[in-house]
């Protein structure tokens, strides 16, 4: 059985590889198309540059960069409004465009709540990327982006309660962390064969790293604990089209 193609919609530069990168790798690894497209920073600056490398390591070819500026980092994408300022209808066009260019069968994002840390550039780019998912079938939607293209199944990155202690283990009690219970995570992916190279594309990240972010605080443990904290991702399935399946498609 063929693996299916995958895009990842995230919102910064990290983001893919923290919330999917294991999944992105072993797609990739099986022969499956994949890609990855990221909602801010602009092409020419350093974080522009280490998404490029960590998007190489994780076999997803060139990124696809829609260019906004991080809500809270103006000058990411100079000359471009917020991520969040943009019109919605022209953000979702956009995707649109990328969707229908590559062809996913399956496309993950983050989850309602942002992922982790609710940042709402995160929860900006759920809400795109529901409505870009939905959107590219529908033939009368902007024709000119392209030829109605309807992904299968639409994966959201989260974490269940259950994985919460150990992840406090590492961001520590002060900082809010969102997690959903237990029972609505529907795809839950050992990623463990691939910890060398989404802890590689992780730590590509270097100014992350360099100014103590996840990136970095990843980078301050050992192997074993790396492997025990992103060995698993977890993720829930939101269907689409007219006959939504009910198998999980990211387990392989």
């Amino acid at each position: 059985m063929s693996v299916p193609s995958l895009l990842a919609v995230f919102a910064h530069p990290d983001d893919e590889s923290l919330s999917a990168g294991g999944v992105l790798a072993r797609h990739a690894a099986a022969g499956a198309r994949t890609a990855v497209v990221t909602a801010t920073w602009a092409a020419g600056t350093g974080r522009a540059a280490e998404l490029a490398e960590a998007v190489r390591i994780l076999g997803a070819g060139e990124p696809r960069l829609l260019g906004y500026a991080d809500a809270r980092v103006p000058w990411s994408a100079p000359g471009r409004p917020r991520f969040r300022d943009a019109p919605l209808d022209e953000a979702v066009r956009r995707l649109v465009a990328h969707i229908r260019e590559f062809r996913p069968e399956i496309i993950v994002t983050h989850d309602a709540y942002g992922g982790l840390t609710g940042h709402p550039d995160h929860v900006h780019t759920h809400r795109v990327t529901v409505l870009a998912a939905q959107a590219a079938g529908l033939a009368r939607f902007h024709p000119d982006a392209g030829d109605p293209w309807q992904p299968r199944a639409l994966y959201l990155a989260t974490h269940p309660e259950s994985a919460v202690p150990a992840l406090r283990e590492v961001l520590g009690e002060r900082k809010t962390v969102y997690s959903v219970p237990d029972e609505q995570v529907t795809a839950t992916v050992d990623v463990v064969p691939w910890p060398d190279r989404k802890t590689a594309a992780v730590l590509a990240h270097r100014s992350e790293v360099e100014r103590g972010a996840v990136p970095g605080l990843l980078a301050g443990l050992s192997a074993a604990e790396r492997r025990r904290l992103m060995g698993t991702e977890w993720f829930i399935r939101h269907g689409l089209g007219t006959r939504a399946r009910a198998r999980t498609e990211l387990t392989g």
